[in-house]
């Protein structure tokens, strides 16, 4: 099998307008297409493409880490490089690690898809907030993608995983925390947009008896957000109330809920059309995070969100550039019947 690929290597020594590195590059792409080498297969190592070809130890590292890059091969800790498909027709391997497949998430991910385009290869993974599966998932990934995308679990053990990827191929999303080494980023601001909204609703919201927030501590939920509802009661003079989760029908006239999951924010209006409550004046609901569907039920939901498809086009936009990138998402309330 080596002899095979290193014979379509010699064979392009003659092209003249190619470098050694895309000698190298090309030589492996035209062993996979005539089925000479296959996923699966490994590679030479550095150390013997050396004594084959003379070639510097840089060159061929360089060829690797492009061939990488492109999601054709992957590098295995300590056992080497591995054909990692048989389609060299893709141009970029892309690992996109989000929390969970909620709906504005999906938004993200149509819009980051769609922009890619054809010949990009994206794998999509999930770690819910659970930082076993966070850590099992970037260790796992480490080496085998041209391009990752991950939104982070924001706590400390998390820098020194991230610190594990190649800076200058990874991009921050959804939520930012900071790491040592210079990186790129798109992101939400919580504290502050958070309080702005509840700021522009407050004549709204003084119109009722309680203003209930649901929060559950250690979770997904940003604790800015948490901080953000204690500022503004206490600024406003609201009576606010926090609760760890909406217990089915528990809805009540003369207060406002505020939910961040959309399986309470659903129960909530299940439960409001069991009742016979009319929403937006026997009782009022916010929502976070945007989509389609809260524009149209019940006349609408009243939320504040940043545009999802934005930032899929942004992230999409990076990855195909690798133009650095260090921008936060604004914040927009939609104001509608609910509130």
């Amino acid at each position: 099998m080596s002899t095979d690929l290193f014979n379509e290597i010699r064979v392009l020594e003659d092209v003249n307008s190619l470098s050694k590195h895309e000698k190298l590059v090309q030589g492996v792409i035209n062993a996979i297409d005539q089925k000479m080498i296959s996923r699966g297969d490994m590679l030479p190592s550095v150390n013997q493409m050396i004594k084959e070809f003379n070639y510097a130890r840089e060159t061929i590292v360089k060829a690797y880490k492009d061939l990488i890059t492109r999601g054709i091969i992957e590098s295995k800790n300590r056992r080497g490089y591995f054909v990692s498909t048989d389609d060299t027709g893709q141009h970029l391997k892309v690992c996109l690690l989000l929390f969970a497949f909620d709906t504005f998430q999906e938004t993200f991910y149509q819009s980051f898809r769609n922009h890619l385009g054809e010949n990009v290869h994206l794998d999509i993974f999930f770690h819910h907030n659970n930082p076993q599966i966070f850590e099992t998932i970037v260790k796992s990934i480490k080496g085998k993608y041209g391009m990752y995308v991950v939104a982070p679990i924001p706590q400390p053990e998390s820098v020194e995983l991230l610190e594990e990827l190649p800076m200058n191929k990874f991009l921050m999303v959804d939520r930012f925390i900071k790491l040592k080494e210079p990186h790129s980023y798109i992101v939400q601001e919580f504290e502050n947009s958070s309080y702005d909204a509840f700021a522009a609703l407050a004549d709204r919201i003084k119109e009722f008896d309680e203003f209930i927030f649901y929060f559950k501590p250690s979770s997904a939920e940003p604790d800015e957000v948490l901080k953000s509802f204690k500022t503004f009661v206490k600024d406003y003079k609201v009576k606010g109330v926090l609760k760890n989760k909406y217990e089915p029908g528990s809805i009540e006239p003369g207060k406002v809920y505020f939910t961040i999951h959309n399986l309470e924010l659903w129960q909530m209006l299940k439960d409001t059309r069991s009742k016979g409550l009319i929403l937006g004046k026997d009782l009022g609901i916010l929502s976070h995070n945007d989509d389609n569907v809260k524009e149209i039920i019940f006349d609408g939901i009243t939320t504040f969100s940043i545009d999802f498809a934005e930032m899929g086009n942004k992230a999409a936009e990076f990855v195909l550039t690798k133009t650095p990138v260090k921008h936060v998402m604004k914040t927009e309330l939609f104001r509608r019947n609910s509130l």
